[in-house]
């Protein structure tokens, strides 16, 4: 079917929760302090700022006459279809945010949420992660969620301990070499 002949409504529908993977069932959606407090202000943000101006610049292009062939009138619905489905997804994900404060265990040898682990594969090949919630994990900053395979492996270890994560390629041994946790108090910890 050719993609004039669609609803507005049916474009994009299906991908309202695309940012982000879905939680385990049964999960919970562990979180930072910093965490929630980023998601919280771009929340708001979106609220407070982002929508309103869209929402104006909607309604003057809409003034102007014939939507049918207004650029501006189609780009801001389109954009407001992105911000309150952004909107929903973020109201969903803080109502169910399971806030935990990874300083609680500084000084703790063990893998818990919220640390930073360094391992050593069975290759000799030395890595640094830190395990964070679903939603705020940033694999460009070393940081991966609760859930991925390796930090799966990981929790729970302890500094000398030796891991076995399966990976498709077998299963490969990790040691864990030290744990470090944000201090009490720190701005990481907020």
């Amino acid at each position: 079917m050719s993609k004039a002949f669609t609803k507005e409504s049916d474009e994009g529908s299906d991908d309202d929760e695309l940012a982000l993977p879905a939680l385990p069932a049964g999960g919970k959606n562990y979180i930072t302090p910093a965490g929630y407090a980023r998601l919280r202000d771009e929340l708001l943000d979106l609220i407070d700022n982002e929508r309103p101006k869209v929402v104006d610049a909607v309604h003057w292009a809409a003034s102007n006459g014939d939507r049918s062939e207004n650029g501006d009138y189609l780009y801001g619905k389109k954009r407001l279809r992105e911000i309150d489905r952004r909107i929903r997804f973020l109201t969903k994900r803080l109502e169910i945010a399971e806030v935990v404060d990874p300083s609680l265990h500084a000084g703790s040898d063990q893998v818990f949420f919220g640390a930073t682990v360094v391992y050593v594969d069975d290759e000799g090949v030395e890595r640094t992660i830190t395990i964070m919630g679903i939603d705020e994990a940033d694999s460009r900053a070393s940081q991966v969620s609760w859930i991925s395979p390796v930090a799966r492996a990981l929790l729970k270890a302890r500094v000398g301990d030796e891991v076995q994560l399966p990976t498709p390629g077998g299963v490969r041994s990790l040691e864990v070499v030290a744990v470090q946790y944000p201090p009490r108090g720190s701005e990481e910890a907020r």
